[in-house]
């Protein structure tokens, strides 16, 4: 078997593992990357999740080389993409004009300035990225984990890794029952966490529903698919809490839970340059062709785009039948759900229900050349909720809420080392329950959510951190995502350098200001400034 050694091994090449990546071998770190999809980038990319980000985005929280790759993303429409001159002079481009998010885009661009961000580090060596691997083993000896075994997604080909830190940025957090780290799934009961937002009992296989998402855009001519084996099951699923079929334009509303009534407008001739993102005074999803757009049209000049692109992350695709994590049937209910995603496509192109009385739409053409996965849908999918370490400090729904902080605004931890915002948004769960929205303060990210209780070398770097069922909603979002894998990656180096453990950092003032300046000083901000009306 292939044996390779780094000081510095990321498992997982989401969001979190790029930033996690990046950070430490910026630092001078001989790093190895590992990741099971063809495309780096995670949530942006082989999940094809145009950006969850909070307001303030373009001024402020996140960090400096987040940053970076927002602007690298618009820099690449304005060099490559034949752009409007009005469009190409707007600052803050959103190149789909989609309502979601301020930069909705296609996957393959911020794949391609993931890509350019790594490059050098590629090119000198210092970084060596493994693709398609993923985690199938690991090594430890009693506190301390000494290597993983990957194999290769398409070949029986395994590589042991070894290195001194060891940094889980894997969708699920693969890495905590394969090292024997002690972790959490589902929903805590009330009396573990005193959230009122929690059950009285736990509930460790009630977890966020996933989703398979899909481009599509609308042309000439009839684009039909073959009618999905499963879609007489899909036409007439109707979940109790649903209020109609799960095939519909009828869907709870995510903050009141009223039945609400969506429509479907295929190109709109709207202006991009009007839309404006902002969840607090639109949450964007009336129409949802525009709620998640991609690409609209008219940003681009005439006859560059025959359409709009739109992906569909919509509430019929969300699969909430059964878990994904710890369960023997996980392929079963990954399979079902691209099942769901290929139901809820021939239902709009044939069904739907449209506002001229008619039913379908035709014209609707799948792209699976925007997602880049072999059946035409995206490569992953949408994971939301992963295996959570059992942390050294674990944030709870009173640490952020609005309703419970008020004006003192989320708690403040000595040991932040980042921010983030986003209101609790739990989607549909498999244990039956519907949506549930929380309001939140801008909230910080404490190191002591990055330290496993026992583990001495293992970090967690994605939606793996110690959260609750309930913070996960608001921590599990890009910005964050990204804010948590770069400072593992940081605080791998930090420990290298000084020859000290991830927890002796947290728990020794003089080091945890020593790395909090650090951090601060590569561009991860620690506090909010001052915010009034959120």
């Amino acid at each position: 078997m292939k044996q390779l050694r780094a000081e510095v091994l990321v498992v997982g090449g989401g969001l979190g593992g790029v930033a996690a990546a990046l950070a430490a071998a910026r630092a001078g770190r001989s790093v190895i990357l590992t990741e099971e999809y063809d495309w780096l980038g995670g949530q942006l990319t082989s999940q094809a999740v145009p950006p969850d980000e909070h307001t303030w985005i373009e001024q402020f929280g996140a960090t400096a080389s987040y940053r970076a790759l927002r602007n690298g993303i618009r820099d690449y429409y304005r060099r490559y993409y034949p752009l409007t001159e009005r469009s190409r002079a707007w600052v803050d481009l959103n190149p789909g004009a989609g309502w979601v998010s301020r930069l909705c885009h296609e996957p393959r661009v911020s794949l391609a300035v993931i890509e350019a961000m790594l490059a050098p580090y590629r090119g000198s060596g210092r970084l060596v990225v493994l693709q398609p691997y993923r985690p199938v083993a690991a090594a430890t000896d009693g506190d301390r984990v000494l290597g993983v075994t990957v194999r290769h997604r398409d070949r029986d080909e395994q590589i042991d890794i070894t290195a001194p830190y060891i940094l889980d940025a894997t969708e699920t957090g693969e890495l905590l029952p394969l090292t024997g780290t002690e972790y959490v799934t589902g929903f805590e009961s009330r009396a573990e966490t005193g959230e009122p937002s929690a059950p009285e009992q736990a509930q460790p296989l009630n977890m966020q529903a996933i989703s398979v998402c899909f481009a599509i855009d609308h042309v000439d001519g009839d684009h039909t698919i073959d009618r999905p084996a499963s879609y007489d099951f899909w036409r007439e699923y109707k979940p109790g809490f649903w209020g109609d079929r799960l095939l519909s334009w009828r869907s709870p509303h995510p903050r009141t839970l009223e039945i609400v009534e969506r429509s479907f407008t295929p190109n709109p001739d709207d202006d991009p340059l009007s839309v404006n993102a902002d969840q607090r005074v639109n949450p964007g999803d009336g129409n949802l062709w525009t709620f998640r757009r991609i690409a609209a049209r008219r940003n681009f000049v005439e006859g560059a785009y025959a359409s709009d692109i739109t992906l569909v992350n919509w509430p019929m695709i969300d699969y909430f039948e059964g878990p994904v994590i710890d369960v023997p049937d996980a392929q079963t209910h990954l399979q079902r759900a691209r099942e769901l995603s290929f139901s809820v496509l021939y239902w709009l192109q044939t069904e739907a229900p449209r506002p001229d009385g008619g039913t379908g739409y035709p014209g609707l053409r799948l792209r699976g050349d925007i997602t880049g996965g072999p059946d035409g849908l995206a490569q992953a999918p949408y994971i939301r909720e992963s295996r959570r370490i059992r942390a050294e400090y674990t944030v709870v729904e009173q640490d952020l809420s609005l309703a419970i902080r008020g004006a003192h605004g989320a708690v403040k931890y000595p040991d932040s080392v980042g921010i983030g915002m986003y209101r609790i948004d739990l989607h549909p769960s498999t244990g039956g329950d519907n949506y549930i929205d929380v309001a939140c303060c801008p909230f910080e990210i404490p190191l002591g959510a990055l330290i496993p209780r026992r583990v001495e070398n293992l970090l967690p770097a994605a939606k793996n951190i110690g959260t609750t069922h309930i913070t996960n909603g608001s921590y599990r979002l890009h910005p964050v995502e990204w804010n948590v894998g770069e400072v593992a990656g940081l605080l791998a180096d930090f420990c290298l350098a000084r020859g000290e453990s991830p927890r002796a950092v947290r728990n020794t003032p003089r080091l945890l200001a020593e790395f909090q300046d650090r951090i601060s000083a590569a561009g991860v901000s620690l506090r909010w400034p001052e915010i009034a009306g959120y």
